[in-house]
C-alpha cells in the first residue's frame, strides 16, 4: 500500500474553525481519518473521480490516490465482501452505498459475515468495517432511493448502527466510526447534505461527544409539555416544530439519538420523568421500528412517570411512495406538533 498523500483543506487549515455543511463535514471528517491512518480505504461507485453521486468523497481520489479511494463495479456484495477481506488482512475499509435502496444485494455479506466475524472467531478477528448509507427521503429521487432500512441493521447483532443530524457530529462520528474495530453502518440523512440552514462551525481541536451516546438538543427546561425524540433527518423537524410549539407557549425538549444500535435512552428516561410524555419521530416505517423499541423501553422504565402514551410520529407502512407523494409520507411540523396535542389532551 502506497503512503498517503498529504491533502490541504478546501476551505482552510485543517486546525482552523470552519463553517461547513453536513456534506463537507463527511468530506472533512473522511480527509481527516486518511491523513491519520494510512489503512483507511475508501471504496464504492463513483466515489473516485467523480467524487460520489452526493460529492462526499470529492477530492478525495485526488489527494490520496486510486489505492486508497477505488472505484468499485456496481455491485453490493461485492463492494461489501472485498471490504470484509480488507478488513481481516488490517485495513479499515470505508464502503459508500451510493443509495440506500442498493444495499440489499450486499444484506448477506452484512449480516451473515461482518456482522458474525468477531463472535464466530470468539474475538480473534475484527472487522472494522464502515458502510456509509445516503438515506432518507425528501429529494424527489425514484422508486429505491429514498428508503429507511436501519432498523433492520439495528435488528442485527454484531453490528452497530449510526446517523449524524449536523455537520458537527458529521465531522466527528465518520471518524470515531473508522477508528472503531466493530462493523458500523453510518446512516447519513442526505436530503441534508448541503442544507445552508444547518452550517454549523465545526472546530477539529475540540473534544467530540462519545460517539454511541445520545443528546439534548433542545433543553425543555423544569416546565416541558414534553419529550421529543428523533434521530438524521427527523432531529431538524423535531427542532423546527419545538420552536413553533415556543410559540404558541409549550415547551419541548428534543433528543437526538445519535446512536441507533446500541440505543443510549438514559437522557430519554431521565426527560420523560420529567415531562410525563413521550412523542418518538422517524422517517421509517413505524412497523416494528426503532420507534417501537424506544416505546417498548420507556414504558417498561418509565411507566409510573408518565401521562399519557407514547406516540410514535413516523413514516406510513406502505412502500416509499413516489416523488410527488412524499410530502404526505415523511412525518413534518404539523404532524409533530398534532402528536404533542394528542398526548396533553390524553
Amino acid at each position: 500500500m502506497a503512503a498517503p498523500v498529504k491533502s490541504h483543506p478546501v476551505e482552510g487549515p485543517a486546525s482552523a474553525v470552519q463553517n461547513l455543511t453536513i456534506g463537507k463535514a463527511l468530506n472533512q471528517g473522511l480527509r481527516a481519518a486518511m491523513e491519520a491512518d494510512d489503512k483507511v480505504i475508501v471504496m464504492g461507485e463513483d466515489v473516485g473521480k467523480l467524487g460520489g453521486v452526493f460529492r462526499i468523497t470529492d477530492g478525495l481520489q485526488k489527494d490520496f490516490g486510486e489505492q486508497r479511494v477505488l472505484d468499485t463495479p456496481l455491485a453490493e456484495s461485492g463492494i461489501i465482501g472485498t471490504a470484509v477481506g480488507l478488513a481481516v488482512r488490517g485495513f479499515r475499509p470505508v464502503c459508500e452505498i451510493q443509495f440506500e435502496g442498493f444495499i440489499f444485494p450486499g444484506f448477506d455479506q452484512i449480516s451473515s459475515q461482518l456482522a458474525k466475524l468477531h463472535y464466530r472467531t470468539q474475538g480473534k478477528v475484527k472487522v472494522p468495517v464502515v458502510i456509509r448509507v445516503p438515506y432518507g427521503g425528501g429529494i424527489g429521487a425514484v422508486e429505491h432511493h429514498s428508503e429507511s432500512p436501519e432498523s433492520l441493521f439495528a435488528h442485527i447483532a454484531g453490528l452497530k448502527v449510526v446517523s449524524c443530524s449536523n455537520p458537527v457530529d458529521a465531522y466527528w462520528m465518520i471518524q470515531q466510526a473508522i477508528a472503531s474495530d466493530d462493523p458500523i453502518l453510518f446512516f447519513e440523512p442526505k436530503r441534508l447534505y448541503h442544507s445552508g440552514a444547518l452550517k454549523a462551525p465545526v472546530d477539529p481541536s475540540a473534544t467530540p461527544d462519545p460517539l454511541f451516546a445520545s443528546r439534548v438538543v433542545r433543553q425543555g427546561g423544569t416546565d416541558a409539555a414534553a419529550t421529543v425524540v428523533a434521530y438524521g433527518p427527523s432531529v431538524k423537524v423535531c427542532l423546527d416544530a419545538a420552536a413553533a410549539a415556543a410559540e404558541e407557549g409549550r415547551s419541548l425538549e428534543v433528543i437526538d439519538l445519535r446512536a441507533l444500535s446500541p440505543l443510549d435512552l438514559g437522557p430519554v428516561f431521565e426527560s420523560v420523568r420529567r415531562t410525563g410524555r413521550l412523542i418518538t419521530v422517524s422517517e421509517a416505517q413505524s412497523e416494528s421500528s426503532i420507534t417501537s423499541e424506544i416505546a417498548a423501553r420507556v414504558q417498561q422504565e418509565c411507566f409510573y412517570s408518565l401521562e399519557a402514551p407514547v406516540l410514535r410520529v413516523a413514516g406510513f407502512d406502505t412502500p416509499y411512495p413516489p416523488a410527488k407523494l412524499e410530502e404526505h409520507f415523511l412525518p413534518d411540523l404539523d404532524r409533530v406538533l398534532h402528536a404533542v396535542d394528542r398526548a396533553l389532551d390524553w
